[in-house]
């Protein structure tokens, strides 16, 4: 199963990040997990909440700019090597990973994995022939 994600352009500017939180808290919209990566003249956060549709109509709204798009979730041994299991299944196959982020988990022992992929068909199926569980939800 694939799982939605916001992708917010925000520029590298003081209060940003803020604003774009106090929105999402004024609709009442919960953040589950999220990553920023930083370019210089802007960021880019990529993020999962409750209500991902939502999320990125208040956002555009309030005049971000906001793409919606599909990760991969698995869950993964949380001990060492755990990651590179699931990263060598795709390796071996040809797959390469667009980026990944992970987050806390409640369960003890795992470790949850988002991750983006070109050819997002192809690895869920070698995903699930080599035995990885993935994830149905994630909140």
């Amino acid at each position: 199963m694939l799982v939605n994600q916001i992708a917010v352009f925000l520029e590298n500017r003081k209060g940003r990040l803020l604003e774009l939180t106090e929105t999402l808290g004024k609709a009442e919209i919960d953040l589950v997990t999220l990553s920023i990566a930083d370019t210089g003249e802007y960021g880019i956060l990529r993020a999962v909440t409750r209500d991902n549709e939502h999320a990125a109509r208040v956002l555009k709204e309030a005049g971000f700019t906001v793409q919606v798009n599909s990760l991969i979730g698995v869950e993964v041994a949380d001990a060492a090597g755990g990651l590179a299991h699931m990263l060598k299944t795709l390796s071996g196959e040809g797959i390469d990973i667009e980026y990944l982020y992970s987050f806390a988990h409640t369960k003890q022992g795992t470790a949850i994995i988002l991750f983006r992929v070109g050819e997002q068909e192809k690895a869920l199926d070698v995903l699930k022939k080599s035995g990885v569980k993935i994830l149905q939800e994630i909140v």
